[in-house]
């Protein structure tokens, strides 16, 4: 049975957090099966190991079926993100149509009186940075 050791990924400058996680999980070395990778999938950084590990044929034919793997992930992905955004889409119609008639109602005069005060608060911020550009400018 092949072993992967934690001083194999100490050699070969894995990072302190994925050493000290295979510690964790296997201790001093792990006996490498298809279970026990699958096990730990979401923990440990197994591309990585794939890199740093399999010789440069088997590297490369790791990366060949990964990518084959990404393209089905990514495909069923965009048809769950499809569904998604067509359910958010009726929902977010729905919301703006109830909203719309408390908009008008409560929000919009509010947002009104907010605006009309605001205004010239900011005429005289801006008014007061242009006084303190030109003095400060008038100094050099």
């Amino acid at each position: 049975m092949k072993t992967i050791t934690l001083d194999m990924l100490r050699t070969r400058r894995a990072c302190a957090a994925q050493c000290h996680l295979f510690k964790q999980l296997f201790g001093q070395e792990a006996a490498i099966t298809p279970d026990a990778c699958a096990a730990v999938a979401s923990q440990f950084a197994w591309y990585w190991a794939a890199q740093h590990l399999l010789p440069a044929p088997l590297w490369a034919e790791y990366q060949r079926q990964r990518d084959a793997l990404l393209a089905e992930y990514q495909r069923q992905r965009d048809a769950l993100l499809a569904e998604y955004e067509r359910q958010c889409a009726a929902l977010s119609a729905e919301y703006e149509r109830q909203r719309a008639p408390l908009w008008a109602e409560y929000e919009a005069p509010i947002w009104a009186e907010y605006e009309r005060q605001r205004a010239p608060l900011w005429a005289e911020y801006e008014r007061q940075c242009a006084v303190l550009f030109a003095t400060l400018y008038l100094e050099t």
